[in-house]
């Protein structure tokens, strides 16, 4: 038996000479042997900045060059991203506006009759105009309601 030092952990161990002459006997165990034959390196996460292993294939298909350690980091950066104008089915803006009065802390209930049954609410426009989409102009209203203001039936 030859006394020799792992390549990969640097511990003694014992070969035979005929593992030598083949080109073995390089590592103590199959562990170190695994270890060694990895390829790629370690990277931080975009989103939390934890080290996760990516191999050359992971590192060079990257097209926007970050790197995560799952799904769900990938889906915090990507939804912070593609929001609003940046997002490929903006379609300008006109109907973003439960997204303005959500904003907004604007509670959801009837202004006239003061119901708040998010299931039969829906936001008024109050010069009738769907694409001016200012605070001033948008008021949550019950369906009838709704209704009557539309039919000239005010209050």
């Amino acid at each position: 038996m030859v006394r020799r030092e792992c390549q990969e952990c640097k511990k003694e161990f014992n070969t035979k000479p005929s593992q030598l002459k083949l080109g073995f006997g390089k590592y103590c165990s199959m562990g170190c042997s695994r270890q060694a034959q990895k390829t790629g390196k370690f990277v931080l996460c975009y989103t939390c900045e934890k080290p996760t292993w990516k191999t050359p294939k992971d590192l060079k298909k990257s097209k926007s060059g970050y790197f995560f350690c799952g799904k769900s980091c990938q889906t915090l950066w990507r939804n912070k991203k593609y929001t609003g104008k940046n997002h490929p089915n903006w379609q300008g803006g006109e109907f973003s506006y439960h997204r303005i009065m959500k904003e907004h802390n604007i509670s959801a209930e009837c202004k006239e009759c003061g119901m708040s049954n998010k299931k039969v609410l829906v936001i008024h426009h109050v010069d009738h105009n769907r694409k001016n989409n200012t605070i001033a102009n948008l008021m949550w209203l019950c369906r009838n309601c709704h209704y009557l203001i539309h039919n000239g039936k005010t209050f």
